[in-house]
């Protein structure tokens, strides 16, 4: 039988609109729903990214791998609450206290976990820490809005 925590691509892209090249969740491998979730990011040379930042030393910019944890923070939000997906959207409203402590590279691959979940009204926040090999690459509280699509 399949483990029940792992999300794989193509139930990702029924929680959150991201598609290519934005889409920047590869698998969640665990869930506790309404507390924490851990997904990963593989990360290639041929993301469109590193042919400018930077050309002789490809480094993946911070705010992509802050993408990644808010989008990670969706997938959790989603998967904690009974929400209506066709009529709602997931929209980052808040970072605070970001921590860049290591550069991701290409060939790494990034742990993206998600903890401490709290829920006020429409508005969630949670602590998000992305690991390479073990050690902290970035670390923030992400804080997102669920809002009508209609409202945008």
């Amino acid at each position: 039988m399949p483990d029940q925590n792992i999300v794989d691509v193509r139930e990702i892209m029924k929680y959150i609109p991201h598609r290519y090249p934005f889409l920047l969740v590869d698998r969640v491998t665990k869930v506790v729903p309404g507390e924490s979730l851990e997904a990963i990011k593989n990360v290639t040379v041929n993301e469109p990214h590193f042919q400018g930042h930077f050309p002789e030393l490809p480094v993946m910019p911070g705010v992509l791998v802050l993408e990644a944890l808010a989008q990670a923070g969706g997938i959790l939000v989603f998967k904690s609450y009974d929400l209506d997906l066709k009529e709602k959207v997931f929209l980052f409203s808040g970072i605070d206290k970001v921590r860049f402590r290591k550069p991701v590279l290409p060939g790494d691959q990034i742990v993206l976990r998600l903890t401490d979940l709290k829920k006020k009204m429409m508005l969630y926040r949670m602590k998000g820490t992305a690991l390479v090999d073990g050690e902290v690459a970035v670390e923030a509280l992400l804080t997102a809005a669920l809002v009508n699509k209609e409202d945008i």
